[in-house]
Formats: C-alpha cells, sequence, structure tokens
C-alpha cells in the first residue's frame, strides 16, 4: 500500500488520516497550527507544521500526497510543493475541481496531479470532529479528464476503497456543475431557511416549535462560514447556474400559489426528484481496465451513467 502524506487535519484530513491509519497505511500529516499538531499527536497521529519537511519525506517514500485545505489556502500549499517535492504524486480533497486543476497547472506543474473529492462532512470542523468512519460508503471522485496520470488514477481510486468509499469518475467541470447543484446550493438554501426560520431577533416562537424538517434542511448552515464561502465562492459560475435555476423554481411555484393556492407541480416535482435520488444509492460496481487508449473517457462516460469502479480488469 502507497504511504500516504496528508496536508491539512482539519475534519476531512483528520478523518482521512484516521481512516488510512486503520486500513494499515503509514501516514504523516501536515497541521497550520501548533495547537492542532499537538492534539493529533496526543491522539497518537504523525503530524508536524513543517510542510517542507513533511513533502521531502513523501519524496523519498514515494507517497500520495493529499492537499486537504480550504481551498484559498491551495496556493500557499502548491508553491511549496513545486519548491520541494515537484514531481510528487498528488491529489487532493477540495470541493471545486476546475480551480484547484488550474492553480496546480500554475503553482505546481510538474506533479504528477489526479484531482478528488470525497463527498462526505459534516457541519463540525476541526481535528477533533474527524472520524475514521466519515468516507465509508461515500462517494469519491477522482478526475478522469485527459491527459491524468492513470498511476496515480490508481492511487486515488485505491485510497478511497481503504476508506469504504465508492469511487465515481468524472470531468472536473462536469464534477463542478454537480456539486454545484446538490452540495453549494444547499449550502445557501440552508442559510436563507435559516435565516427566515429565525424571524426577528426579538421573537423566538418559530424556532422553539421547530422540529425535524427545519433542523434538517438548516444542518449545513451550521457550517463555520468561511469554509462554506470558500467553496461557494470558488464555484461561482456553476453555482450561478443552479441559483438561477432555483429561483425560476422557486418563482413559478410563488406564482402558483398567488394566483390558484396551488403547489402540486411543485410538490410532486420534488416527490418524483427524491424517488430518483433513493434509486441512487446502490450504484452498480464495475471493474475497469485502465491500458486502452480511450480509457478516461470510458471512465468518464462510466460516471455519468451513475455506476462506480469496483475494481480493477
Amino acid at each position: 500500500m502507497r504511504a500516504l502524506c496528508v496536508v491539512g487535519t482539519g475534519l476531512i484530513g483528520g478523518s482521512l488520516l484516521r481512516a488510512a491509519r486503520a486500513a494499515g497505511r503509514e501516514c504523516w500529516g501536515v497541521a497550520a497550527s501548533d495547537g492542532t499538531a499537538e492534539a493529533a499527536r496526543a491522539d497518537g497521529f504523525d503530524v508536524t507544521t513543517d510542510l517542507d519537511a513533511a513533502l521531502r519525506r513523501s519524496t523519498e517514500a514515494d507517497a500520495l500526497v493529499v492537499v486537504a485545505v480550504p481551498l484559498p489556502a491551495v496556493e500557499g500549499v502548491l508553491t511549496r510543493v513545486d519548491a520541494v517535492a515537484p514531481t510528487v504524486r498528488l491529489t487532493d480533497a477540495v470541493s471545486v475541481k476546475v480551480a484547484v486543476a488550474d492553480a496546480v497547472a500554475t503553482f505546481a506543474p510538474h506533479a504528477r496531479y489526479v484531482g478528488g473529492h470525497p463527498m462526505a462532512g459534516t457541519a463540525e470542523s476541526g481535528w477533533a470532529a474527524g472520524d475514521g468512519e466519515l468516507f465509508r460508503g461515500a462517494a469519491w471522485v477522482v478526475i478522469a479528464d485527459d491527459g491524468a496520470d492513470l498511476e496515480v488514477w490508481k492511487d486515488v481510486a485505491e485510497l478511497a476503497w481503504a476508506c469504504g468509499s465508492r469511487v465515481v469518475p468524472a470531468a472536473a467541470d462536469e464534477h463542478d456543475l454537480a456539486v454545484a447543484r446538490i452540495s453549494h446550493l444547499p449550502h445557501l438554501l440552508a442559510a436563507v431557511l435559516a435565516t427566515v426560520g429565525a424571524g426577528e431577533p426579538d421573537d423566538d416562537l418559530a424556532l422553539a416549535l421547530s422540529a425535524g424538517s427545519f433542523a434538517d434542511g438548516t444542518r449545513v448552515a451550521g457550517t463555520r462560514p468561511e469554509l462554506t464561502l470558500a467553496m461557494c465562492e470558488g464555484n461561482r459560475s456553476a453555482l450561478l447556474a443552479a441559483v438561477d435555476e432555483a429561483l425560476g423554481r422557486l418563482g413559478a411555484m410563488r406564482g402558483a400559489l398567488a394566483s390558484t393556492g396551488g403547489l402540486k407541480a411543485t410538490v410532486e416535482s420534488g416527490y418524483l426528484a427524491r424517488q430518483r435520488w433513493a434509486s441512487t444509492r446502490e450504484p452498480l460496481a464495475l471493474e475497469v481496465s485502465l491500458d486502452g487508449p480511450d480509457a478516461l473517457a470510458e471512465l468518464r462516460e462510466l460516471g455519468r451513467r451513475g455506476d462506480v469502479v469496483g475494481g480493477w480488469k
């Protein structure tokens, strides 16, 4: 099993270190602060604040480096990658992919990079929030754009499997359009719903009456604002398209409610969409080959069908 270096030890990076060690991998991490590094070491993990030293170790061990920091911090990490470990095997866990790929091309152009995005998380953050089971059963996107290093693609897929995830191949731009709809838009709608539900500052009646639907609908509004801002603003163009569609549907619903009092079209459409979502929870896992000239195109098509990579032929 390939050794692993995780740069960033918050919820995702911390969970990844826990999951990788549980899977029997040699792994080490880089924290942004002494306090976080000390907390991780107290839990028995090999974590430092010395990014350059961790990267040199990664080169010596031919390890896979995972960038698990918020998007605004990616450039600084990549600058050090290029200076210290320019040809390292590299992936990431950032929630947007085109912006990261562009940053790699600019700041670490010689790295053997394949983008990744484990679709898992909670509203909590920091090392203490990490959970070695966080990725179990989750979709883990592995970017399959033309020109991707297939050896590193295999490394990232095998890391995802080691963490208990389902491997979903996708193009970077298609990934960003998809997550705008199912991740970034829900964060914004949760913020709006929480604000409307809270109402006036001196009237807590609505909040006192709230139950499951409000709690479920606003859960991600509890995410640290700077993390939500980083991922949503980092995917602005795709998110704008999703917001426009949502506003169009809200406008149509409001018009129907005002004119006829009817909400049938909106409610039934949502019900059918939810049933369609439920039907995707057990995707078909297929064995694939990375040897053919069209391997990456075939991987992208597999992902578009909603299937996952289950192993190698």
